[in-house]
């Protein structure tokens, strides 16, 4: 980017929300055939549609400086580049892609409740937000050829015609129905558990996890009462129901980017984190250096020594080792022995711990002896005839 235009604004988030406004502009003019076909009907739903744009830069600029999101998008693009591992990417993503942005499997994992309602409102908004930004921005729009005969017209190209009253002409014309109908499933399915679950009460916000639905209700509830209006009362109250739904649309385009619905546009990005971390091990991971266990990828174990150094978190050893050279567990008793100042030499792999007072540790799960606790013989014959009778230690 060249340091002068960058220099004009006021930081890189500012230039980015006005290159992708500029872009978005751009594309109407071209789609519009330079705003000859603009829809004025649609100009409120454009112009919150721009502030979403540049809400949703804001957050994304936001949440792409963050170490952990940062290091992972380098590294994926590192791994991109690699010739090596072009079939193992390209099967990663297609298989990420299919199994948990298409199927929603990591959520059906938790449960068939919670996996149809986060399918119905995943693919509900999905579906949604391609038609209405598809009409709002002109990219799509449909020109009357004659009385019976519509004309799709994409980006200002013609391309098929359809009858008036056709099954494909009703399918288009219902599609926001449709898809809004999943989300109102979904929505309510989501809220209902809310509600009624005691465990989940517990742990929710009202403005993280209750808003959200309200307002994704609000939306599709009001977008179907006005196909209603127009489908089976006449119009009735039509020109309010558009007002309202209109300032719904509004509400929920520019809470979007700031709330929990924010997850819907970076969740496929998500797909390199199996790409670059989960896959291959016998060949990517690395070995504890205490017990040889393998434990995690050189990718990965190298990322959190990067992103724990730009955050300052100086988790070095004595020996120049970092915890997360170790796996789980024999980190795990480091820091135990950390926090009782023992030396590393008591670090035995089976032995427990003594502490300065005396008091004993189990050996993290391994059985301890009964020499350890320097037992007399008759208490030693009489533990061992109740263990031979049967009974528990």
């Amino acid at each position: 980017m060249n340091k002068t235009f960058e220099r004009s604004f006021y930081s890189k988030t500012s230039m980015y929300s006005f290159i992708v406004t500029i872009v978005l502009l751009f594309s109407v003019w071209i789609a519009t055939d330079q705003f000859l076909h603009m829809d004025m009907a649609l100009l409120g739903y454009l112009v919150s549609s721009l502030i979403f744009a540049i809400g949703l830069t804001i957050r994304m600029c936001a949440w792409v400086i963050r170490p952990a999101t940062h290091q992972v998008i380098k590294r994926s693009f590192k791994n991109l580049k690699n010739k090596d591992r072009i079939k193992r990417n390209m099967t990663s993503i297609i298989k990420t892609g299919f199994e948990n942005i298409f199927l929603q499997k990591f959520i059906f994992k938790r449960g068939i409740y919670r996996g149809i309602q986060h399918f119905m409102i995943a693919w509900g908004c999905i579906g949604s937000f391609a038609f209405t930004f598809s009409l709002t921005f002109g990219w799509l729009r449909f020109d009357l050829i004659d009385a019976d005969t519509y004309q799709v017209v994409a980006f200002n190209i013609p391309t098929m015609t359809m009858y008036a009253h056709g099954l494909i002409a009703e399918l288009m014309y219902n599609a926001l129905n449709f898809f809004a109908l999943m989300v109102l499933v979904g929505a309510s399915m989501a809220l209902a558990r809310r509600v009624v679950n005691k465990d989940v009460r517990v742990t929710q916000r009202f403005e993280f996890d209750i808003l959200p639905l309200l307002i994704l209700l609000l939306v599709t509830v009001s977008g179907l009462v006005l196909t209603v209006s127009y489908a089976f009362l006449d119009g009735f109250m039509h020109h309010y129901l558009t007002l309202f739904h209109q300032v719904t649309v509004v509400i929920m385009l520019v809470f979007f980017p700031f709330g929990k619905l924010y997850h819907v546009p970076i969740r496929p990005l998500a797909a390199g984190v199996p790409m670059n971390y989960q896959e291959e091990l016998e060949v990517d991971t690395r070995a504890c250096k205490k017990c040889g266990d393998t434990y995690s990828s050189d990718d990965q174990i190298t990322d959190v020594k990067e992103i724990l150094a730009v955050q300052q978190f100086d988790l070095q050893l004595e020996d120049g080792t970092y915890l997360s050279d170790y796996c789980p567990a024999c980190r795990r008793r480091i820091r135990v022995m950390k926090q009782m100042n023992l030396e590393p030499a008591a670090f035995g792999k089976v032995d427990p711990v003594q502490t300065n007072n005396g008091v004993h540790m189990s050996g993290f799960g391994k059985k301890r002896s009964d020499d350890y606790y320097n037992l007399p013989e008759h208490v030693k014959e009489q533990l061992n005839k109740y263990r031979a009778s049967g009974g528990d230690e």
